[in-house]
């Protein structure tokens, strides 16, 4: 059973926010960004956030406000397993830990993400065939399992993960990268706290996309720079709608 909400985000659009309810499996929460105009758009945008964070976790409501209402492509972002709506001892990275180390955390999380996504293609505003993804660490952990068992996906942007001795799923992650073969752009943090840069490389080295790109930046783990925001929108709108990004269009000039 699903019930939906009108809610705002951080920033204050209007949302539509969603509890699906199941007798033997956990709640699954989140919200959607519907575009205020007639929309043709045959993409439905998915975002997954970080560890410390929920649907709204920056930058996930500005990139969602610029989705609707330039691009008229509605909007899925979805809490994680301990996170937001469905909150577990505080949320955060301290919950998620247990969590990840499940043995089937990431295929609980992927059937989370398959019915929400199910659900949403029930609105009569959204007309998707195709999907988007969305996400930066955890939002990678757990978007590179569901793009892989999908093949709707049409481009992802990913990063801020990287595959590591000792750390949970590194087989898996790697397996399920293998089978990726959409266009990715994927982000890394050069002084990365969490995630080495060796191990960025295996994820994204293991990328069967024709059309992958990877951009380093210096920093820590949070501190990726605002302008591959705005690379990441275009890299998206671009491969979404069939149109030059700016990159290639001032290439082009």
């Amino acid at each position: 059973m699903i019930d939906w909400s009108d809610a705002t985000d951080d920033r204050g659009a209007r949302t539509r926010e969603f509890r699906i309810s199941r007798d033997t499996k956990r709640d699954i929460t989140g919200a959607v960004w519907l575009p205020e105009f007639s929309s043709n758009s045959d993409t439905l945008m998915c975002f997954g956030h970080g560890a410390s964070g929920d649907r709204y976790q920056a930058p996930i409501c500005e990139l969602a406000g610029r989705f609707v209402t330039e691009a008229g492509i509605p909007v899925l972002s979805l809490d994680g397993p301990v996170h937001g709506l469905r909150e577990v001892n505080s949320g955060g990275r301290k919950a998620f830990g247990p969590e990840y180390g499940r043995a089937s955390s990431l295929d609980d999380m992927t059937d989370d993400w398959t019915l929400a996504i199910e659900e949403t293609r029930q609105l009569k505003e959204v007309r998707a065939a195709r999907l988007a993804y969305f996400g930066l660490s955890m939002g990678t952990i757990f978007g590179i399992p569901l793009i892989a068992s999908r093949d709707d996906v049409c481009v992802a942007t990913l990063g801020l993960f990287g595959v590591q001795d000792g750390f949970p799923h590194g087989d898996e992650h790697l397996r399920d990268a293998a089978k990726i073969s959409c266009p990715v752009l994927y982000l890394m943090q050069t002084e990365d706290e969490l995630f080495g840069r060796d191990g960025y490389l295996r994820v994204f080295d293991a990328l069967q996309s024709g059309d992958k790109r990877i951009h380093a930046n210096p920093g820590l783990h949070p501190q990726v720079p605002t302008r591959e925001m705005q690379f990441a929108f275009d890299f998206l709108v671009s491969h979404i709608t069939g149109e030059p990004s700016r990159d290639t269009a001032t290439v082009a000039e």
